[in-house]
C-alpha cells in the first residue's frame, strides 16, 4: 500500500515588519494517486484518492451508486496483479492502484453501462437529480431522536484531534460517523471529501451497520450534493459540515427530510456556532435562549 504523505522541497516566502524573507525547507504533502475501480472485470470509475482503506472506499462508492446493498453482494475484492508493466524491465508490477470487485449477482455486469470519472475535488457532480436519488434510496430517515447541538460541537472538536494526516500536511479532508452521545465511531481522511465519506460508509457497510439510523455524519469540508446523496443512501438522518452547504445539498436535504447543519465551528473553550439549513426538529433546542 502506498504512503499517505510524502515530502517536497519548497521555497518559503514571508514578510515580517515590512521586510521580505525567503528560504528553503522540507514540507509534508498529502499523497494523491489514481484508483481504477473495476466491477466484474469492467472499468467503472477512476478516482483520485489518498491510498488507504481502499476496500472501504469502493464499498461505500458502490453502495452510494445503488450497485450493492450489503457486504454479501461482494464475492471478492482484490488488487489486480500486473496492473502496470515496467518500461525498463518489462516485468509486471502491482502499484495497488487498480482494484477489481466481483459481485455475487452476475446480472450487475450488463447494468453498468457508463464510466464514472471522478476527481479528488468533485465526485459524481450532477450525475443524479434529487428525484433520482430519492428513488434509489432504500431507507427512511429516522425522526425518533434529537441531539443537543453541544454534542455536535464537541464531536467537531474531537474530529480536529483525530486528523493525523491533516496535521502533517493541511491537505486532506476528514469524515466521521458519530453516535448520539458524541462518540466518534470511525474517522477517515482523504484528499477527496467524497472519498472520505465513502470510506466511513464503506466501513459501516462492512460492519453490517446499515442503515445508520442513530448516528450523524460529520465532515471537515463543505456539504455538496454528492455528500448529501451518500448520507441519504446510507440512511443517515443528520449531516454536519464544518464549512458551507451548497444550494443543491440544501435542496436535497429538504426533499429527503435530512437535517443539514453548516459552519459547525467549535471553540477550544467549549463554545461554538452552527447554521441549521434543514430539519431543525432533530436538534434539542429546549435549553436555547433568545
Amino acid at each position: 500500500m502506498g504512503r499517505v504523505t510524502d515530502t517536497a522541497r519548497i521555497r518559503t516566502v514571508r514578510v515580517r515588519d515590512g521586510r521580505l524573507y525567503a528560504g528553503r525547507k522540507g514540507d509534508h504533502v498529502a499523497v494523491e494517486e489514481p484508483l481504477d475501480i473495476r466491477l466484474n472485470g469492467q472499468q467503472l470509475s477512476l478516482t483520485m484518492r489518498t491510498p488507504g482503506h481502499d476496500v472501504e472506499l469502493i464499498h461505500g462508492f458502490l453502495h452510494a451508486e445503488g450497485l450493492i446493498r450489503s457486504r454479501e453482494d461482494v464475492a471478492e475484492a482484490r488488487y489486480c496483479d500486473g496492473a502496470v508493466v515496467d518500461d525498463a524491465s518489462g516485468f509486471a508490477q502491482n502499484t495497488y492502484n487498480v482494484m477489481d470487485f466481483t459481485t455475487t449477482r452476475p446480472q450487475l455486469l450488463p447494468l453498468v453501462t457508463k464510466n464514472f470519472t471522478t476527481t479528488s475535488a468533485c465526485g459524481v457532480c450532477g450525475a443524479e437529480s434529487i428525484q433520482a436519488v430519492r428513488r434509489k434510496g432504500r431507507f427512511e430517515l429516522s425522526d425518533e431522536w434529537q441531539v443537543d447541538p453541544r454534542t455536535i460541537l464537541a464531536a467537531a472538536r474531537s474530529l480536529d484531534d483525530q486528523q493525523a494526516v491533516f496535521a502533517r500536511t493541511g491537505g486532506v479532508h476528514a469524515a466521521a460517523l458519530v453516535d448520539l452521545e458524541g462518540n466518534l465511531l470511525v474517522v477517515r481522511e482523504d484528499v477527496g471529501r467524497h472519498n472520505a465519506v465513502d470510506k466511513v460508509i464503506g466501513w459501516a457497510l462492512l460492519e453490517d451497520r446499515l442503515p445508520l439510523r442513530d448516528v450523524f455524519l460529520l465532515v471537515s469540508s463543505r456539504a455538496s450534493f454528492e455528500i448529501a446523496q451518500k448520507a441519504y443512501m446510507a440512511g443517515i438522518p443528520l449531516l454536519a459540515c464544518v464549512s458551507a452547504a451548497s444550494s443543491l445539498a440544501v435542496d436535497t436535504a429538504a426533499e429527503v427530510g435530512m437535517t443539514l447543519v453548516g459552519f459547525t465551528r467549535a471553540g477550544e473553550d467549549g463554545d461554538g456556532r452552527m447554521n441549521v439549513y434543514t430539519g431543525e426538529h432533530r436538534l434539542d433546542l429546549a435549553a436555547a435562549e433568545g
